[in-house]
């Protein structure tokens, strides 16, 4: 029962993965863009639900409520004036000018709010601790509501680009950017409603993460590898795939934590660099060839 209780805690676990990295995943299969800011943006947006939360005594889903929009903006604003001009360099630049963003957000974060941990579980009355027993296990409550909200938040993204006008323009730009411009789609517009997009799950991520544990001003840099991790797992593009990777990595840590005190970050690489080794060997030819937006 035990082990059974391990595995299942690391599939909640992996909802949250799969939360955070939502946004990573989404940017990479309509841009072919990493985004090393990713992680930092999601502690931007905990950080400024939190400032609503203490300043303004505002419950943080109701702070999430305006996150979202804003974070939305800022995902538009981020490609008009960084990845769509970086992006004609190559496909190295993007990377470079996330990763300077990054080291200019973490470092504002900390010249703004300092050194000391925030974190909304106060804001959430009983949903930081409550839980339900089942069959001798006890789940809590904000665990599943993050899966819940991962589920439901992958499943409208993958509505949104089967069954819209919009998802029919990014699938085309993600599949073929210059013969969907051929054809009336305006690519550097689609491309930046993606942006917004994927910033708008980046909101909804940090605010989880927040709810969940304790962030600080460089908190940015680990929720991105983790983030990185899942979608590799997963497979480049795939919005369900985001979901299993997740899991799976959650689950993994979760076991390698059962084995060993250490285990739990240890095992989550291991399965990472296992993966990744598997799908280099198998295919024999760049990751990008892999990546299809589905």
């Amino acid at each position: 029962m035990s082990w059974l209780n391990q595995i299942l805690q690391g599939v909640l676990l992996g909802g949250y993965y799969a939360l955070l990295a939502c946004g990573i995943s989404f940017m990479f299969g309509v841009m072919r863009i990493i985004n090393l800011a990713h992680g930092s943006l999601a502690v931007v947006a905990a950080y400024g639900i939190f400032y609503l939360a203490d300043r303004y005594e505002l419950n943080p889903f109701v702070g999430l409520v305006i996150a979202v929009p804003l974070m939305a903006l800022v995902g538009w604003i981020l490609h008009r004036l960084v990845l769509e001009r970086s992006s004609r360099s190559g496909e190295l630049v993007p990377i470079l000018a996330t990763f300077g963003l990054a080291v200019v957000i973490d470092n504002s974060l900390f010249v703004s709010f300092g050194a000391d941990t925030r974190s909304l579980a106060p804001y959430i009355d009983t949903l930081a601790y409550d839980g339900v027993d089942i069959a001798g296990m006890t789940f809590g409550h904000l665990s599943l509501l993050t899966f819940a909200v991962a589920v439901l938040l992958l499943g409208s993204l993958h509505l949104m680009l089967n069954r819209t006008s919009l998802g029919r323009k990014i699938r085309a730009v993600a599949d073929d950017s210059s013969t969907a411009q051929l054809v009336g789609v305006n690519a550097v517009a689609v491309n930046a409603a993606a942006a917004a997009i994927a910033m708008a799950t980046v909101a909804i991520a940090g605010a989880f993460l927040a709810m969940r544990a304790t962030v600080d001003p460089y908190a940015g840099g680990p929720q991105l590898i983790t983030a990185f991790e899942a979608v590799m797992i997963g497979g480049l593009g795939s919005l369900w795939g985001t979901l299993g990777g997740g899991i799976a990595l959650g689950v993994a840590q979760s076991l390698g934590a059962k084995v060993h005190s250490q285990g739990f970050l240890i095992a989550g690489h291991v399965l990472f660099l296992v993966v990744l080794l598997s799908r280099i060997a198998l295919n024999g030819r760049p990751l990008r060839s892999l990546v299809r937006l589905r």
